[in-house]
């Protein structure tokens, strides 16, 4: 059995934005309208103790807690003191506690209270931010129509000027191929991240992402280099790849790129996007059913379902279901074709949401990632730079003379 390492806590189950991409709202498992919108006080206890508990049995150095939603600052600095201290005392003596909270930030500029709370018990903070105000508003509205970019870039700038700059973890942004890439991450720049999360769209087989309507039939071999074969992600992500990784500094981490940099060169990821490495993270809902990783809600309704409860059962529990052992299998959890394929090890077969496509046998995620073609110019093109690097390494060393 494989432990949990990473416990994701919805505490809020609504959001203040109406994104039009929103896995959570726009997607085909619509379990949040019948969830409370807050995780009240016993299910934030019994959650906190189970995850000590989890910690103790497995002997767990650290856990890392991200705290999600909907949008989480939504429940507001009191009931966030109250949480975070519950999550503290539980695990003091058992494990260094991790926090981490992914917001869309407008509540940081608009609730002073909020930053000095997050700071007393050192809460990591990703912001949601998809590039230029423009390609932004486009798609991350207010319930009312209105942009959010103006909001989120006077939180960012509470983060990068501040006393508060410590908490800053960086900048996720879904990527949107009408955007331009490089000017997309130089406006992502100018709120100086630590990291860059640069997320495909949630896409599968039977709702193929922008750009590729076509793309409903996962192919019968490992893909090659067919230059009839649209790759406009790939294409996307080439192109932010050179301009990052050719730059004289570079200026923040993007974590796509690294990760595969690092499985090329045979080390581990440590991200569900790519590699091999077993799944350790689980979810619990507001009401505290448990569940997986809910990218899963893009699939069908019910997909993160696992029929488990803080209330009546434990982590270990959960560990040892089915819908999480299928994403510890390794390679041996890879449809056919990727088994066959030379940059299984490093995509990984894509992330599992997008591997899904009704009817595929033995499961309907017996199948490459929706993203495939796309995954294997990518990984292509880094390995090529980093084949080119390694070469111009290589020269011979004269001994120096004693």
């Amino acid at each position: 059995m494989v432990p949990f390492r990473q416990f994701l806590l919805k505490i809020h189950s609504r959001c203040n934005l109406a994104c039009d991409y929103c896995y959570v709202y726009e997607s085909a498992d619509q379990s949040w309208r019948d969830r409370p919108r807050l995780m009240d006080d016993r299910t934030v206890r019994r959650t906190a103790a189970l995850i000590a508990e989890h910690a103790r049995d497995h002997d767990l150095a650290e856990v890392h807690v991200i705290l999600h939603g909907g949008e989480p600052l939504l429940v507001g600095a009191a009931r966030l003191e109250a949480l975070l201290r519950v999550l503290a005392d539980a695990l003091d003596g058992v494990a260094a506690l991790r926090l981490t909270l992914q917001t869309n930030g407008l509540r940081l500029a608009e609730d002073p209270a909020l930053l000095p709370v997050l700071a007393r018990h050192g809460v990591r903070i990703g912001v949601s931010l998809d590039g230029t105000a423009a390609t932004h508003d486009r798609h991350r509205r207010r319930p009312d129509g209105r942009g959010s970019h103006s909001g989120v870039a006077r939180a960012l700038r509470l983060l990068t000027d501040g006393p508060y700059r410590h908490l800053y973890a960086g900048v996720l942004c879904a990527i949107d191929l009408t955007a331009d890439p490089v000017e997309t991450y130089e406006a992502l720049l100018e709120f100086a991240p630590p990291r860059l999360d640069l997320l495909l769209p949630h896409a599968t087989w039977q709702t193929p992402p922008p750009g590729l309507a076509g793309r409903t039939t996962p192919p019968r071999t490992a893909p090659g280099t067919d230059p009839g074969e649209p790759v406009p992600y790939a294409r996307w992500l080439c192109a932010v790849f050179d301009h990052w990784y050719g730059a004289p500094s570079r200026r923040t981490g993007i974590r796509l790129f690294e990760e595969i940099a690092v499985l090329l060169l045979g080390g581990a990821a440590s991200s569900e996007s790519v590699g091999l490495a077993p799944v350790d993270l689980v979810v619990v809902e507001t009401d505290g059913t448990i569940e997986q990783a809910d990218s899963l809600k893009v699939t069908y309704p019910g997909a993160p379902a696992t029929g488990l409860d803080v209330f009546r059962h434990t982590f270990a529990d959960a560990a040892r279901h089915e819908g999480f052992l299928a994403r510890q299998r390794g390679r041996a959890g890879l449809a056919h074709v990727c088994g066959a394929c030379p940059r299984s090890a490093v995509c990984g077969g894509g992330l599992y949401a997008h591997r899904y496509r009704p009817g595929a046998e033995p499961h309907p995620f017996a199948s490459p990632s929706v993203y495939c073609p796309d995954l294997a110019v990518l990984v292509d093109h880094i390995a090529g730079r980093l084949r080119q690097d390694v070469r111009a390494l290589a020269v011979p060393v004269r001994p120096v003379s004693r």
